[in-house]
C-alpha cells in the first residue's frame, strides 16, 4: 500500500507542475482570455481530487501523521486557490481590473508555489518509506 502511496504521490506531483504550465501557457497566450486558461482551471479540480485520494491512501497505508497532514493540506490549500480566484473576482465585478483585484490574485500563484512545496516533501518521504528496509548484518 505504501507503493501505491508513492505513486499517487508522483501523480500529484507530476499534475502540479503541468498546472504551472498550464497557467504559463494560457498567460503567454498570444491574446490571453478566460478561455485559455480553461485547461489549467480543469487540472485544478483534478489536483483537488488527486490530493484527497493521496490524503485517504496515507491514512489506509498507516504513514505517519505528519505526512497524513502535508497530504490534507495540499487539498486545502488547492481549495484555496479556488476561494482566491473568487475573491480577485469580487473585487474585480465592476467589470474591469482593480488593483485590489490583481493584489488578491497574486496570492494565488503564491499559494500554488506553496502547494508545489509541500508536494515535494510528501514525495520526498513517499520515496523514503515506500522502499523496503535494509536487510541487517548477522553477527557471527
Amino acid at each position: 500500500m505504501r507503493r501505491a502511496f508513492a505513486g499517487l504521490a508522483a501523480l500529484l506531483m507530476l499534475a502540479v507542475v503541468a498546472q504551472f504550465f498550464l497557467a504559463a501557457s494560457g498567460a503567454f497566450d498570444t491574446a490571453p482570455n478566460d478561455e485559455s486558461f480553461q485547461p489549467h482551471r480543469a487540472l485544478g479540480g483534478g489536483i483537488v481530487l488527486i490530493a484527497v485520494l493521496v490524503t485517504v491512501v496515507a491514512a489506509i497505508a498507516r504513514m505517519p501523521g505528519r505526512v497524513i497532514g502535508m497530504s490534507g493540506l495540499v487539498a486545502g490549500l488547492a481549495v484555496v486557490q479556488f476561494v482566491i480566484k473568487g475573491i480577485a473576482a469580487a473585487f474585480d465585478g465592476t467589470g474591469g481590473n482593480t488593483t485590489a483585484g490583481e493584489l488578491v490574485f497574486g496570492l494565488h500563484a503564491i499559494n500554488g508555489l506553496a502547494i508545489l512545496a509541500v508536494t515535494g516533501m510528501i514525495g520526498r518521504q513517499a520515496r523514503q518509506l515506500s522502499r523496503p528496509a535494509a536487510a541487517t548484518p548477522q553477527a557471527p
